[in-house]
């Protein structure tokens, strides 16, 4: 029954792998087998990460400027692994639930807690007869699953045959349980397979409590006296490579460090799709636009042995190869070069024995200053019974829905009529946007190249179009309706569209412009729509446009909801999110429309519905002059979207309601006004015009 629960994880793992489709093979393909906005994004996951991967550690020429930026470094990475601020060290509680005696060395099946619920289970291995304390692995597990009907026994038991083999030879060996496949099963999948994306706003992801548990585990061989606190190094496969190369960046306690099919680089990831053979443990949150380098330059000069084998297909050789060629000029600078290795076998993806001999290998060297020869290999001894922790889960266990509580929400201070404090606050959330959540919006503004595709005129409407650059290589297309004639236009309406209203507006448009429209898929034809529109046109002198940002209409890619998941998760890689990159597409929609001769000088509005509402609200804080936003169905709050890396770290979607309402008239079409209460109480304190911010409720119905 255990093996073949473990051979169906294998198997579904090698399903999963083959069905890894790299997007950048779109670009190859030719136009008749890839779409255009298949072939954009992948393009631009191409450039991106090419820009990320030039940056990382180009600007480190000395040892100085290694070391002087060293500790900000590694600041932002606790910050990327949801680790700023640092979660209290509470009392661990640390319990030995049972005790297995061998001839060589004893097994203490232990729990403690990170922090207040948060149980960490694991497997203490200490050799009999020390003398002193002696040098000590925290062993860190992949993903190894072990489950008898419908019970975990962590996956420690799958990986514990490393800690039968320290102990054996001297080592104390703490093997610890993950979050997702320990004996208390919590979550890694959030944006893999849950559609948990407002992960990405509340600046969470798994590897961080992965991390913490890894201090915390620290923190309590630190109590040991068998321990050997100067002599502690880490490792771990897979999975647990990637946590090795979190605890090694982050904790100076960890004194040599063996990662293993843990890390590659964003080239892997982004470009060839290994992203897909991966859950959200293996990422930080890339606020700042890492490339995984820079992570394991953090470990220098301590002793690291990159290991790896080279038919690994999540793991690919090019990208460790470039991953150790960068991390060597950081160990070059401190002269220890020596300290450094890059292991390579034969193999896929698994726990052979050759990738665990040098490993074996590098700690007696490093953390014994020995170099005998590794005879004994590491064999599993026990059932998963013997090395279970807990008879029954605590009920006051936090694992199964940490990813709530881990990184805190946003407290914002209550509205004042003190506009000194307002001015302040509002401040800071701006600062908190561009750099936190919008902090990959490109350094600089490239040329909007704006051209007009076409101008024609039928049945008293004129229907213009003009293509502009967003960020190459996204060309977007802003589409004009106003009545025929060109009248000097009172007002200009931008529309921001979602899937669901692109599809709406195409229905009416076609009835009377089909051919200029040829480019795209039409839906059925609307004539009752259409004649709503026109009407609209001719009783009032004002220019109706309409965007879609990337990903929808003329650039939309492939809509099949894996591939959707997927691209999104690439732009997460990237320290963006899609619907960060589309606020910025609003806003050079908006600078593309004031190049237009005929509409300068007319105000602006916007008008957007549902979540594409929030992306079009948050671009109107970032572009001068929008007089009004009509704003229909939006979201309460960023859990529901639109999705922004951190924002609710920050701010919710009430108080960026209220910085729009400073600027612009906002008008809300709400099913549920009262969600509102913070925005209207702000431009009360404050004195605001009446009607600056006006709620209107709509039926449920209209809102379905």
């Amino acid at each position: 029954m255990r093996n073949s629960v473990n051979r169906g994880c294998l198997i579904r793992r090698v399903l999963l792998l083959s069905l890894i489709a790299p997007l950048a093979s779109a670009a190859a393909q030719s136009d008749n087998e890839a779409g255009r906005g298949d072939r954009m994004v992948a393009a631009y996951f191409r450039a991106e990460t090419a820009r990320l991967a030039d940056r990382c550690l180009a600007d480190v020429d000395s040892l100085e400027d290694w070391t002087s930026r060293r500790a900000q470094y590694r600041r932002q990475l606790f910050e990327m692994l949801s680790l700023d601020p640092l979660p209290e060290r509470t009392e661990l509680h640390a319990t030995v639930t049972g005790r297995i005696e061998r001839d060589l060395f004893t097994v203490e099946n232990i729990q403690f807690q990170s922090r207040p619920g948060l149980y960490v289970t694991g497997n203490l291995y200490i050799p009999r007869g020390l003398q002193s304390p002696a040098p000590t692995i925290l062993y860190v597990c992949g993903h190894g699953a072990s489950k008898e009907d419908g019970v975990s026994f962590g996956n420690k038991v799958s990986y514990h045959h490393h800690g039968v083999w320290f102990a054996r030879h001297g080592y104390v060996c703490l093997t610890i349980d993950t979050l997702q496949l320990g004996e208390i099963e919590g979550l890694h999948h959030g944006t893999y397979r849950e559609g948990m994306w407002w992960w990405n706003c509340r600046g969470y992801t798994p590897a961080g409590v992965e991390a913490w548990n890894c201090i915390r585990a620290l923190d309590y061989l630190e109590t040991r006296d068998e321990v050997d606190a100067e002599r502690i190094g880490v490792t771990g496969r897979s999975g647990g490579g990637a946590y090795s190369w979190w605890i090694a960046a982050l904790d100076e306690r960890i004194k040599a460090a063996v990662p293993v099919a843990g890390i590659t680089d964003l080239q892997n990831h982004v470009v060839d799709g290994t992203v897909e053979g991966h859950c959200d443990c293996m990422f930080t949150v890339n606020t700042y636009g890492w490339d995984y380098a820079q992570v394991a330059a953090l470990v220098a000069p301590r002793p690291l042995l990159i290991s790896n084998s080279d038919k690994d297909r999540i793991f690919p050789l090019d990208g460790v190869v470039r991953v150790h060629e960068k991390v060597r000029r950081i160990y070059r600078l401190y002269d220890a070069e020596d300290k450094l290795g890059l292991q390579i076998t034969e193999g896929p993806h698994q726990d052979t024995q050759v990738l665990r001999i040098h490993a074996f290998h590098w700690f007696n060297r490093f953390l014994k200053d020995e170099d005998p020869l590794i005879d004994q290999p590491a064999e599993k001894i026990f059932e998963p019974e013997q090395l279970k922790v807990f008879a029954e889960n605590p009920a006051d266990e936090t694992n199964t829905r940490i990813h709530d509580s881990f990184v805190p929400l946003a407290d914002p201070l209550p509205p004042s009529s003190d506009a000194g404090k307002w001015a302040e606050q509002r401040d800071q959330w701006l600062t908190a946007l561009r750099e936190k959540s919008f902090r990959g919006w490109p350094d600089g503004q490239e040329p909007l190249d704006s051209s007009e595709v076409f101008s024609v005129e039928q049945d008293g409407v004129r229907f213009r179009a003009f293509d502009f650059v967003s960020q190459a290589p996204f060309r977007l297309r802003l589409y004009l309706l106003e009545r025929g004639g060109s009248p000097r236009p009172n007002r200009v309406v931008l529309n921001v569209q979602d899937e669901e209203s692109w599809k709406k507006w195409l229905s009416a448009v076609q009835v009377a412009f089909a051919e200029q429209l040829a480019d795209v898929q039409l839906p059925e034809a609307d004539e009752s729509q259409w004649e709503s529109i026109k009407q609209a046109l001719k009783s009032s002198p004002s220019v109706v446009a309409y965007v879609a940002p990337r990903g929808i209409g003329l650039t939309a890619w492939n809509t099949e909801p894996r591939n959707q998941t997927q691209i999104r998760r690439r732009f997460m890689l990237l320290g963006q999110t899609l619907d960060g990159m589309r606020v910025y597409d609003v806003r050079r929609a908006i600078q593309a429309l004031r190049t237009v001769d005929s509409l300068k000088g007319a105000p602006l509005s916007l008008h957007s519905d549902r979540a594409m509402a929030g992306v079009t609200l948050y671009a109107s804080l970032f572009e001068p002059g929008v007089a009004r936003l009509n704003l229909r169905q939006l979201p309460a709050s960023h859990h529901q979207g639109p999705i922004f890396l951190n924002v609710l770290r920050y701010l919710d979607m009430p108080q960026a309601v209220a910085m729009a309402g400073e600027r612009s008239i906002v008008s809300l079409n709400q099913a549920e006004p009262h969600a509102w209460q913070y925005p209207t109480s702000v431009a009360t304190k404050l004195g605001w015009n009446e009607g600056q911010i006006s709620l209107r409720k709509i039926s449920e119905k209209a809102n379905q």
